[in-house]
């Protein structure tokens, strides 16, 4: 009788290695490493593309690189206010929470239409898919390179206010708590890689 409550007890104490918690976080990992992939692969391509042309167009003529490092120091920014809408929630204040996720946004919308900007006037002065700016010598496969890498990174930006938007929502609803916060926990994971892959780009493209 007393081995049989032992056991019962042990049963009962039995926590499963893989919550919904773990489980969540282990498919966003799984998620980002194949994406860092994917981001390796065009950035690796580009460089090798880059140094077997006879000639290239200097980054810092053709591109507007002030624009780019503020694109840039808005989404460090909006990295730092993804880290106080978890600390928030983590503290049990779930309106702040709301507030720095939308502070997140608004970060991620200006970085889009300032790329949004940043596209128009390079296709407007002559960078296209099969052509550089007139009067300017270099590779015509810099168009294409840039608007691939870029464009992705971008997509991935609208993925991610998008993802916010919808954490955002359920949060001005109260469904989460300081014990309950772990979505919030898996969107921070993605928006900091999102983060930190514009800066290998912004680096890689723009600067080098």
């Amino acid at each position: 009788m007393e081995q049989t409550a032992t056991l019962n007890d042990s049963v009962d104490q039995y926590e499963p290695s893989l919550t919904p918690d773990s489980l969540g976080k282990l498919g966003m990992w799984l998620f980002l490493i194949s994406d860092a992939m994917s981001f390796g692969a065009l950035l690796a391509t580009y460089g090798a593309i880059r140094a077997g042309a006879a000639a290239w167009a200097p980054p810092s003529e053709l591109l507007g690189i002030n624009l780019t490092a503020f694109m840039t120091f808005l989404l460090i920014c909006s990295s730092v206010t993804m880290v106080k809408a978890l600390e928030s929630i983590q503290n049990g204040d779930s309106k702040k929470m709301c507030y720095f996720l939308a502070t997140t946004i608004a970060c991620g919308l200006i970085f889009l239409g300032l790329q949004a900007y940043e596209w128009t006037h390079l296709i407007k002065h002559g960078l296209t898919f099969t052509t550089l700016p007139h009067g300017m010598s270099g590779s015509t496969l810099f168009g294409p390179t840039f608007y691939t890498i870029t464009g992705f990174h971008g997509a991935h930006v609208t993925g991610g206010v998008i993802y916010l938007t919808c954490i955002l929502i359920q949060g001005l609803r109260g469904q989460y708590t300081a014990e309950y916060n772990h979505k919030v926990e898996i969107l921070g994971l993605y928006w900091h890689f999102v983060d930190l892959v514009w800066i290998m780009v912004f680096t890689f493209v723009y600067l080098l």
